[in-house]
């Protein structure tokens, strides 16, 4: 497990490198080039943010629920 630390913010980063080897386990392998269009055509990436952002929020608010349902039993 990583070592606790004090966080005052979490950064999530998709890469290429991340990009390609999905691709490959997907079975469909793309080029670092052909990569680098899919990320920036037609606001893939900015979509792709935005999902990783609702995720982030959709964590916080079980966790945050969980935690709460714990401290009144």
């Amino acid at each position: 497990m990583a070592e606790k630390k004090n966080r005052e913010r979490v950064m999530a980063e998709i890469t290429l490198s991340h990009l390609l080897l999905l691709a490959n386990e997907q079975g469909c392998p793309v080029s670092r080039e052909q990569a680098l269009v899919f990320l920036n055509q037609e606001g893939h990436a900015y979509e792709m943010w935005k999902q990783m952002m609702q995720a982030g929020e959709d964590f916080l608010k079980c966790r945050l629920l969980n935690s709460k349902a714990t401290a009144y039993r």
